[in-house]
C-alpha cells in the first residue's frame, strides 16, 4: 500500500519522455496559421487558457471538497472511485515520521462503519481483491485511496461511497489497532530496505538541498514506526484529513447525476474545519555549488549515473496554450536526444546499458529539472557520465538536424492519433488518474479530442531552431547535482569535476544523421494463396489455411479502435537441440533480433518506422519458436513485412552481438550481490540439480562462451519451415487486407512439411520434502518460499479447483500472517496444474518477514494448508475466491490480450474451444468439497522450503 517516493518521479519521467500527458488541448483547427494573424496589441492565442473537458463534471461542496465525475462505459458495470488527499509525508511534524503512510494503513483497519477487517472482508465478498484492486498510496505531497466497485447493484455502489466517506473522516484510530498495525508497517519498511534505500538516504540531502524532502521519506523510520504516540497520528488526521484538502473522483458505468447525488449525500455532511492549520509548501533552495554524491553499497545490483540541472524558478502548472506548446517542444527535444542515446547504446562498445534525458519533475512537487541518467557497468560509471555530458554538449553546440525533428514529429502524431482513435475505448482506471492530478497538481484536463487538434495545429509551427535553443536554458554550472551509485566507489569527486569542466572544450563532431531507406521490403516476395476458410461462430474466429500449410486464425473485435495484437508459434523450440547445442546457444539467442533484418540495423529500423506503430519480436522458447507483436490497423502491412523478413532475411552482425553481450555483462555484473537475486539463483540451482539442460544464472562468463554462429544457424533451422506455423490476430482487423497480406507475405514462405513437435526430456524438478537455507545480505530480513509440486494427470475441473485453492489459501494467509500476527506486509499464494509439456502441479506460498519469525510463520502457513486438507476451506472464502476470479474474467472478455491468448491456446495447449463460454459455469459449479479434494490429492506429499536469511 505504501507507494515509494519513486512512483511520482518515474511517472513524471515517463510522461515527459513520451509526450502523451493527455493534459492539454487546442480547439482552433488552423492554429499555426492563426498565430501569424493575431494583430499586435491584442491578446495572443498563445495566452488563451487551456479549457476543461466538458464531459467531466467538476464541482465543490460547501465544505470545500472538490469532486470530479465522468460517465465511462468501459468496463461495464464498474466504477473507479478515488479519494485524493492533498497531504503526505512532507507535512509531518518531527514526532510524526511515517504517520502519513501509517494513516493510510489505519483507514483499512477500522472506521466508523467498518470495524477491523470488515472492510476487506466485505470487498472480497463482492469480487474486489485486496492489493490487486483495492489499494492506496502515500507520497511526499499526497495520499490517494483506490477503490474499484461493481455498479450492477445500487447497494454495492452505495457501499462503495460509504467506504470512501469513512476514509475521508471516519477513521477510528483506536490505540490497540494502532499498536497491532505497527508490525505490518514495520514489515513493509523491512521489505523495502536494501542497497538502494541505504544509498538514497545518503544522497537525497544533496538532491533535495535545503528542504524537508530529504527528511520525510514516506515510509518513515523504524524508530518512529515503533514508538510514535497515538496522539501523533490522531493529530495528523485532524490537521490534514479535512474537506478543503480532499477530492472525490468517480469514473465509470453510471450516469453523472446518480454519482453526483451520492457524492453530495455522503460528503456534504462532513463539517468544514474552522481555523485550519496552514498547509505550507516546502521548497528547494537554489545553490551555487555543484553537489556531487558518490555512494556505494556492496549489495547494489546496478550502477547508475544521474545529472540533474534544477530549474531556478518554482514549477508552475501548464495553464495556457503557450504552456502546452512549450511542453511539446521539450518533449520533441527529449525524444530526439534519447534517440541519439539509444543509437549510442547499440554501438559495439556501449558506454551504458541504457541512457535517457528529459525535463520534468523531481522528488519535490514544486521543482522541475533537466535530468540525464544512465545505467552502467560497475566499472563504467565515469564513461557513462562522460557519454551523457558529451551528447548534451553536442546538442548545445550543433543542435539537431531536420530529419531528426521530422521523425520525432511523426512519432508524436502516431501516438496521439492512436489515443484519439481509442478515445471511446479507454478503461475507467486509465482515465481517473488525470483528475487526481488535476486536483493535486493542477494538471490541465481538456480531453483527448482537444489535445489531438492541438497537436495537429501546433506541430507544424515548431521549428528546428526553437527546439535547438532550449538546451541553453537547461544546462548551467550552478544548481546542479551529480549522483553516482553502485557496488563500489570507482569514481572520485575530482574526476567528476574534471569531466564537467573538460566537456566544455572537448572536440566533438556534429551528429551524422544517416539517410535510410523508406521501405522494409526491397525484393518482392513470392505470393501464395488461401486454400480454405472456416469459421467458429462460438468464438467469433475465422481460420485461413494457406497454400504452404501455414494456418492463420483471427478474431475481429471492437474493444480498441487502433489495436491489433499478434502471436505465432511452431512446436519444437530448443527442446530439439542437443544438450551441448542448448548450452552453447542459450545466452546468444537474445542477440539474434538485435542485428536487424534485410541489411538494416536496429537503428535503421527505428528510423524507418518513425510515425508507424508496428512491432514484431521473434523468439525461440523451450518448446516452440514464434513471434509476438502488435500494430495499428493502418500499419498492419508493416507488421506482416517484418514477419516475412524475420523468416527470410535476419541479419548476422558480429558487432551487434558484441554490443548485446557487453550490455548484458554490464547489467548482470553485480546482480548476485543483491540478496533477492542471489536467492532466486540458488533456489533455481537447487530445484534443478542434476538437470543436464539447465543453464543456470546468466553470468558474464556464460555470455563469453555464447556461440553466436551456432545460435544463428539454429535460428535459420527453426524458422526454415513456415508451413507448420500457426498465426493469430485479434483486434480491429480489416479482413480483406489481412487475407491479402497473408497471401503476399506468409503463404509464399517455404514449406518443408516438417510437422515437428517438441521433445519432452526425462528430467523433473524436485518434489517432496526438501529444505534449502541461504544466507545473504546485511539487512535483518528473510524471504520464505514454500513449494508443493510434482507429477499430475491434467484434468480441466481439477486445474480450475486448484487455481481457486490458491486464492482461498491466499485470503486466509493474509488474515493470519498479516492481520493476526503482524508478521508480513504481503504474501503471495498461487496454485496451478499444467498439462504442457507434461502433467505437473505447483502450489507456492511466499513472503518476506523478520528472521526471527521465519519458523513461526512457516508453521502457520503449512498448518493452514493441512487444515484445508482435513476440513476443507470455509464456504465464505470459496465464495470470495470465485467472485474475484469471475470479476477478473468479465473484464478480460473485453480485452484483445485475453482473446489472443485464448485462441492460441486452443492449438498450443490443446484447450477446448468451448472453454471461454462456459468458464463462469465451471467456476460456479465447483464446491467446497472439490477444492478440499484437490488439496488432499496434491498437497499431502511434503513441500520444498526455501529460506533466505541475512548473513550472520
Amino acid at each position: 500500500m505504501y507507494i515509494s517516493y519513486l512512483i511520482k518521479y518515474l511517472f513524471t519521467m515517463k510522461k515527459i519522455l513520451y509526450s502523451i500527458s493527455f493534459a492539454l488541448l487546442m480547439t482552433l483547427p488552423g492554429y499555426s496559421q492563426a498565430l501569424k494573424k493575431v494583430p499586435k496589441g491584442k491578446e495572443s492565442i498563445k495566452s488563451m487558457p487551456i479549457p476543461t473537458d466538458p464531459s467531466v463534471k467538476i464541482g465543490k461542496l460547501s465544505n470545500g471538497i472538490t469532486y470530479y465525475i465522468k460517465q465511462n462505459p468501459k468496463p461495464a458495470n464498474k466504477v473507479e472511485l478515488r479519494l485524493a488527499i492533498n497531504a503526505g509525508s512532507i507535512l509531518e511534524d518531527d514526532d510524526q515520521l511515517g504517520v502519513a503512510h501509517f494513516m493510510e494503513h489505519m483507514n483499512f483497519n477500522g472506521t466508523k462503519n467498518f470495524k477491523k477487517n470488515e472492510l476487506i472482508d466485505y470487498l472480497q465478498s463482492i469480487g474486489v481483491k485486496f492489493g490487486a484492486h483495492l489499494n492506496a498510496y502515500t507520497g511526499f505531497d499526497q495520499t490517494v485511496y483506490i477503490l474499484p466497485i461493481p455498479s450492477d447493484d445500487d447497494k454495492k455502489l452505495e457501499k462503495g461511497f460509504q467506504i470512501i466517506e469513512d476514509w475521508a473522516h471516519g477513521a477510528l484510530l483506536n490505540g490497540k489497532d494502532i499498536d497491532e498495525e505497527r508490525g505490518v508497517v514495520l514489515e513493509e519498511y523491512r521489505s523495502r530496505r536494501g542497497a538502494d534505500s541505504r544509498m538514497l538516504e545518503k544522497y537525497l540531502p544533496k538532491v533535495m538541498h535545503g528542504s524537508k524532502y530529504a527528511k520525510r521519506l514516506p515510509i518513515g523510520t523504524k524508530e518512529s514506526i515503533e514508538t510514535f504516540k497515538h496522539e501523533s497520528i490522531r493529530r495528523f488526521h485532524k490537521d490534514w484529513y479535512r474537506p478543503d484538502l480532499m477530492a472525490v473522483i468517480a469514473v465509470g458505468d453510471v450516469d453523472v447525476a446518480t454519482l453526483e447525488q451520492k457524492i453530495k449525500a455522503h460528503f456534504e455532511r462532513i463539517p468544514a474545519v474552522k481555523n485550519p492549520r496552514k498547509r505550507k509548501v516546502s521548497t528547494l533552495k537554489n545553490h551555487k555549488e555543484t553537489f556531487i554524491a558518490i555512494e556505494a553499497d556492496k549489495e547494489a545490483a546496478f550502477s547508475r549515473v544521474q545529472l540533474m540541472y534544477k530549474d531556478y524558478d518554482e514549477a508552475k502548472a501548464d495553464v495556457t496554450i503557450n504552456d502546452y506548446r512549450n511542453s511539446l517542444v521539450k518533449s520533441l527535444f527529449s525524444q530526439m536526444l534519447n534517440n541519439r542515446l539509444s543509437e549510442l547504446r547499440e554501438s559495439e562498445k556501449p558506454p551504458f546499458v541504457y541512457g535517457f534525458s528529459y525535463h520534468g519533475g523531481t522528488w519535490a512537487r514544486g521543482k522541475n529539472a533537466y535530468q540525464s541518467t544512465a545505467g552502467t557497468s560497475a566499472d563504467g560509471q565515469l564513461n557513462g557520465l562522460k557519454a551523457l555530458l558529451n551528447e548534451n554538449e553536442r546538442v548545445k553546440r550543433y543542435g539537431f538536424q531536420a530529419g531528426e525533428l521530422d521523425r520525432a514529429k511523426k512519432n508524436v502524431i502516431a501516438r496521439i492519433e492512436k489515443a484519439f482513435k481509442d478515445k471511446d475505448k479507454r478503461e475507467s482506471r486509465r482515465i481517473v488518474g488525470q483528475y487526481v492530478n488535476n486536483f493535486l497538481e493542477q494538471e490541465a484536463i481538456p480531453g483527448i479530442s482537444w489535445e489531438y487538434k492541438a497537436h495537429m495545429g501546433l506541430l507544424p509551427s515548431i521549428k528546428l531552431e526553437e527546439v535547438n535553443s532550449i538546451i541553453k536554458n537547461f544546462l548551467h554550472d550552478d544548481n546542479r547535482v551529480v549522483v553516482i551509485t553502485g557496488p563500489k566507489k570507482v569514481v572520485t569527486e575530482s574526476q567528476v569535476t574534471q569531466a564537467l569542466k573538460e566537456v566544455k572544450t572537448k572536440e566533438l563532431k556534429p551528429y551524422e544523421d544517416k539517410v535510410v531507406a523508406t521501405s522494409l521490403i526491397t525484393k518482392a516476395p513470392k505470393s501464395g494463396t488461401i486454400i480454405s476458410t472456416s469459421k467458429n461462430d462460438k468464438l467469433g474466429t475465422v481460420t485461413l489455411v494457406l497454400s504452404n500449410g501455414a494456418k492463420i486464425t483471427y478474431k475481429k473485435t471492437d474493444f480498441k479502435n487502433d489495436e491489433i495484437l499478434f502471436d505465432a508459434f511452431s512446436f519444437g523450440g530448443t527442446s530439439l537441440y542437443s544438450d551441448s547445442d542448448l548450452k552453447a546457444t542459450t545466452f546468444a539467442n537474445g542477440a539474434l533480433s538485435q542485428a536487424g533484418v534485410n541489411g538494416y540495423s536496429k537503428t535503421d529500423l527505428s528510423k524507418m518506422m518513425s510515425g508507424k506503430i508496428a512491432r514484431v519480436t521473434p523468439y525461440i522458447g523451450t518448446y516452440s519458436e514464434g513471434f509476438r507483436g502488435s500494430a495499428s490497423p493502418k500499419n498492419l502491412e508493416d507488421m506482416f513485412q517484418m514477419v516475412h523478413l524475420y523468416f527470410t532475411s535476419l541479419n548476422k552482425d558480429e558487432k551487434a552481438f558484441k554490443s548485446f553481450v557487453n550490455k548484458q555483462k554490464s547489467f548482470l555484473g553485480n546482480l548476485l550481490a543483491s540478496p533477492n537475486f542471489f536467492f532466486q539463483k540458488e533456489m533455481g540451482d537447487f530445484m534443478n540439480a542434476g538437470n543436464p539442460r539447465y543453464s543456470g544464472f546468466p553470468s558474464p562468463e556464460a555470455y563469453d562462451k555464447a556461440d553466436y554462429n551456432l545460435a544463428y544457424k539454429k535460428y535459420q533451422e527453426r524458422f526454415a519451415d513456415a508451413g507448420d506455423f500457426n498465426f493469430y490476430f485479434v483486434g480491429n482487423i480489416d479482413e480483406k487486407k489481412l487475407a491479402e497480406y497473408a497471401m503476399k507475405y506468409i503463404a509464399g514462405l517455404p514449406n518443408k512439411n516438417s510437422k515437428e513437435n517438441y521433445k519432452v526430456h526425462n528430467f523433473r524438478p524436485k518434489s517432496g520434502n526438501h529444505t534449502k537455507t541461504i544466507q545473504k545480505g546485511k539487512a535483518p530480513k528473510s524471504n520464505v518460499r514454500i513449494t508443493y509440486q510434482g507429477k499430475a494427470k491434467y484434468n480441466k475441473k481439477e486445474a480450475l479447483a486448484f487455481s481457486i485453492l490458491g486464492d482461498v489459501v491466499a485470503i486466509k494467509l493474509t488474515e493470519k500472517l498479516r492481520e493476526q500476527e503482524g508478521g508480513v506486509y504481503s504474501s503471495r499464494t498461487r496454485g496451478r496444474i499444467s498439462k504442457m509439456p507434461y502433467g505437473w502441479f505447483n502450489f507456492s506460498i511466499s513472503y518476506p518477514c523478520a528472521p526471527e519469525n521465519v519458523e513461526k510463520l512457516k508453521n502457520i502457513s503449512v498448518n493452514h494448508v493441512a487444515s484445508v486438507i482435513k476440513d476443507g476451506p470455509t464456504e465464505e472464502d470459496v465464495m470470495k475466491a470465485k467472485k474475484g476470479m469471475i470479476s477478473d474474467y468479465r473484464d478480460d472478455l473485453k480485452k484483445n490480450r485475453f482473446w489472443l491468448r485464448t485462441i492460441k491456446n486452443i492449438d498450443y495447449q490443446k484447450n477446448e474451444a468451448s472453454d471461454p463460454s462456459d468458464f463462469e459455469n465451471r467456476i460456479n459449479a465447483l464446491t467446497k468439497k472439490d477444492i478440499q479434494n484437490v488439496a488432499k490429492k496434491y498437497l499431502t506429499n511434503g513441500y520444498i522450503l526455501g529460506v533466505l536469511n541475512p548473513e550472520k
